[in-house]
């Protein structure tokens, strides 16, 4: 079983932290409730952080004459450079952090669907389109690579299991980027060969020459270059064919060990797999299986099989997160 680290989330505080939503109350969120045990929570609130109280008049994003702003239509007060100024003093001072879970559809903390309105008369009937809150959409610009979402998008299996997958495996190299030894950095890549081959051969193979630094380049450069590439990697899920490729090129590490039923049903469940007839999940079960049955050290080791603590699967899991 996998030594997992302790990822730093910065969370929206309305999230199962404090009843500070605008109307007085808490958002329960299971991901965030499961998480708490696991990680090290950061709540902030924006809203609160520029001096507007619990309950408060609701406040909205609008679009006039090209320029966005925040406005509070029952006072008439336009709180757009206050949160500008927050979201810059906050943001600059949160250190350390692998990723946010922020308030969906927030004129705050959003990061995307949230309400735009056409100007400070306008009505929900008059949209002027959706975009992210203000806080939100700072947080998307001064940590693009980060593991971001909202509580609403968790609700799905495949976004939840791509959002802990690539929490971990960031929060994982946060802590390698404090040893100072090239030695780290090279197990790390060995150790998640196969998820990064999962989610882009391309940034694998880039990220693979990085770690062996033949450049002689300095700690921080090393680090630098290697971040920029892991965040590229994981940018996106994997597909299907991306997640069959690695379990083959896994069960090449136990073709000896298996006889020929055993390998053709597993050939059938990948097809199956294919088909989005069977969840990813009861196919890497069975590989699994075999790792633990002939104490395959190597395929043990990687963070594929076993990418986030498995205390963090539901129940309702499907397994689909890695082929959207």
């Amino acid at each position: 079983m996998r030594s997992f680290p302790r990822p730093i989330i910065i969370v929206s505080k309305c999230l199962e932290f404090a009843a500070c939503r605008y109307n007085g109350q808490m958002i329960a969120c299971p991901v965030v409730k499961q998480l708490k045990s696991l990680v090290e929570f950061k709540p902030v609130c924006p809203e609160m952080g520029i001096g507007l109280g619990v309950p408060r008049d609701p406040i909205r994003v609008i679009d006039g004459a090209g320029r966005r702003s925040l406005y509070q239509p029952s006072t008439g007060r336009d709180l757009t450079g206050a949160m500008a100024d927050f979201s810059r003093d906050c943001l600059s001072k949160i250190g350390e952090a692998d990723g946010f879970i922020l308030k969906a559809r927030s004129p705050s903390c959003g990061i995307k669907d949230v309400k735009v309105y056409p100007g400070r008369e306008g009505h929900q009937a008059s949209l002027a389109g959706k975009g992210a809150g203000f806080f939100g959409e700072k947080v998307l610009e001064l940590f693009p690579g980060l593991a971001i979402e909202d509580e609403g998008r968790l609700e799905s299996d495949g976004i939840r299991e791509h959002f802990l997958t690539k929490l971990y495996t960031l929060a994982d190299f946060r802590q390698v980027g404090k040893t100072g030894t090239t030695a780290k950095l090279v197990d790390f890549q060995l150790r998640h060969k196969l998820l990064l081959m999962a989610y882009s051969q391309k940034e694998m193979r880039a990220l693979g020459k990085i770690a062996v630094n033949t450049l002689n380049l300095p700690w921080h450069e090393l680090v630098a270059d290697y971040r920029t590439h892991l965040h590229a990697a994981l940018a996106r899920m994997p597909r299907a064919t991306a997640n069959i490729n690695v379990l083959m090129h896994a069960l090449g590490y136990c073709r000896d060990e298996l006889s020929s039923t055993e390998k053709d049903f597993f050939l059938d469940q990948l097809t199956e797999y294919r088909r989005e007839k069977l969840p990813l999940s009861a196919v890497i079960a069975v590989m699994r299986s075999w790792m633990a049955r002939f104490k395959n050290e190597y395929l043990g080791r990687q963070s594929y099989f076993e990418p986030y603590p498995e205390q963090l699967s539901s129940v309702s899991d499907t397994g689909t997160g890695r082929e959207l």
